[in-house]
């Protein structure tokens, strides 16, 4: 009998999350240096080189790859030979692994769980607990799947209870593109098919840790009817168009993972959950003979791509901003914003909309100034701020028309697309929004060179910081009179890949 001590397991897994915060999987680089090369948007392809800019950058520096380091999913099956020297539950020992990884002086990781779901959302400060779930197999060891999954992501999880009948590819197709942008493609998309509700989320989710192979398995062929479905899905969703970012590309998923399990006559539950630019996941078994070891990639498997800003690129001193000047920008151009930038996001947002309704002044003067929806990563070392990529601004769109009509703000920084309202108050309020690139956390860092907290402390991470920014790259995505990227790129894109016969097949 294997007998596994509580100091190995604890180790295993804070040295796993540590691992998969600044190391990309090196089948996920093969995979996004593929999409890269054969990438003909120049918004997408922009946005690739700095995805991979940025991964290279935090291979080096140790730093997570995004501001968001994830919810922690943990998948044991452990063998029915195996015993363990501890009288403390399975679920506290893993999450005092994971406390131990979050809470790391020399990578603190963001703690993004919230607990009291239903009343106070206070933060555990240490992203405990961990999802856990364990299965019983035969043998003397305990196999261990760890990934950090991103609120953004996670957030664009889809099911639906089909009849035996309907379609799953046309189901897939109908769906992708309500997903819009804000699980940060490309990725890749799990699905699970059968079983009951639970299982087939269960399922989609799992399948994400599983290799990227489509350019081998289109290369050799499929070899039975879910290999026949992944690759018409992969290629159909790359003909949506809508490519990294939402921004309109030939590169939307990198793979299109599928597992099964028998299901009920009446029935056929489908769950389809995305995986973002910031692919984190690691698999270790341990025997009983110490903790994992986890082998650091070499830096030759990172491409050679170097991200540069485009030579036709605006700079903007935001110190000095007008209407006037946020009028002249155009869908798609890209801009180096230089000087103060404010942040704020969902808590900040919501005690501001708090604030004017009691009549009470602000604690920050917003006029003509722009705000970055971001919650950064805690700095160590020289560090001015930690990774600090963009949120989903989505979730900000039922406060745009009070910033925009109440606050004097005249633009808004995040990523993925705006929802109807908020781009008609965008228009009516001849403001504009800029997109940062989510998985780019760390670069976008290297832009901030002072940061300070203005208001709001108690809320940690969503607190509204100032921000002294130099050459920071953001892409218009709408401009003041409400043309939208997120519309007209995938849509341009969708068209030339039909009518130029454009590739999105893996090579």
């Amino acid at each position: 009998m294997t007998t596994i001590k509580k100091a190995d397991l604890v180790q295993s897994i804070a040295d796993a999350l540590q691992f998969i915060s600044y190391y990309h999987p090196r089948d996920y680089l093969q995979a996004l240096a593929r999409a890269y090369e054969r990438e003909q948007s120049p918004a997408a392809k922009d946005a690739i080189a700095q995805i991979l800019t940025n991964s290279r950058m935090c291979a080096e520096g140790h730093r997570p790859i995004c501001q968001d380091t994830g919810i922690v999913n943990v998948f044991l099956k452990i063998g029915m030979g195996v015993r363990f020297d501890f009288d403390a539950s399975l679920e506290d020992v893993v999450n005092e692994g994971v406390r131990l990884a979050y809470t790391d002086g020399d990578n603190p990781l963001r703690a993004s769980v919230l607990t009291d779901v239903l009343a106070s959302r206070k933060n555990t400060r240490d992203n405990t607990p961990a999802v856990i779930h364990v299965e019983l197999v035969p043998g003397s060891k305990v196999a261990i799947d760890v990934a950090a999954k991103g609120g953004g992501s996670e957030a664009k999880s889809k099911f639906a209870m089909l009849n035996p009948s309907d379609s799953i590819a046309e189901w897939v197709l109908k769906t992708v593109p309500t997903m819009g942008a804000g699980w940060c493609p490309p990725g890749m998309l799990g699905i699970g098919v059968g079983g009951t509700a639970e299982k087939a989320m269960l399922m989609a989710k799992e399948s994400l840790m599983e290799p990227i192979d489509m350019a081998e398995l289109k290369a050799r062929g499929p070899k039975s009817k879910t290999e026949e479905l992944r690759i018409e899905l992969y290629d159909k969703v790359n003909a949506l168009g809508i490519g990294a970012q939402g921004l309109g590309g030939l590169s939307t998923v990198l793979d299109v993972k599928i597992r099964t399990y028998p299901t009920h006559a009446a029935n056929q539950p489908v769950a389809m959950i995305p995986n973002c630019a910031a692919t984190r996941h690691a698999h270790f078994v341990l025997d009983g003979s110490g903790p994992a070891e986890f082998e650091a990639p070499s830096l030759s498997d990172w491409p050679a791509v170097t991200w540069t800003a485009a030579a036709n690129s605006r700079r903007v001193n935001l110190d000095t901003l007008t209407r006037a000047d946020v009028a002249s920008w155009k869908p798609g151009e890209r801009l180096l914003l230089n000087g103060k930038l404010l942040t704020g996001r969902d808590a900040a947002h919501k005690r501001i909309q708090e604030m004017l309704a009691r009549g009470e002044k602000l604690p920050v003067d917003f006029t003509n100034r722009v705000i970055y929806y971001v919650g950064p990563v805690d700095p160590v070392r020289d560090e001015v701020v930690g990774p600090a990529g963009p949120t989903t601004s989505t979730r900000m769109d039922k406060f745009t028309d009070l910033m925009l009509g109440s606050t004097g703000l005249v633009a808004m920084v995040g990523k993925a697309e705006r929802g109807p309202a908020a781009i008609e108050s965008i228009r009516k309020y001849k403001a504009a929004y800029l997109i940062a690139v989510g998985g780019a956390a760390y670069l976008v860092a290297k832009a901030i060179r002072k940061s300070r907290v203005l208001a709001f402390q108690d809320l940690g991470m969503e607190a509204i910081y100032e921000f002294e920014v130099h050459d920071m790259p953001v892409t218009v995505a709408v401009d003041a009179n409400g043309e939208s990227l997120h519309s007209t790129g995938p849509a341009e894109w969708s068209r030339k890949i039909v009518e130029l016969k454009l590739p999105v097949s893996a090579a």
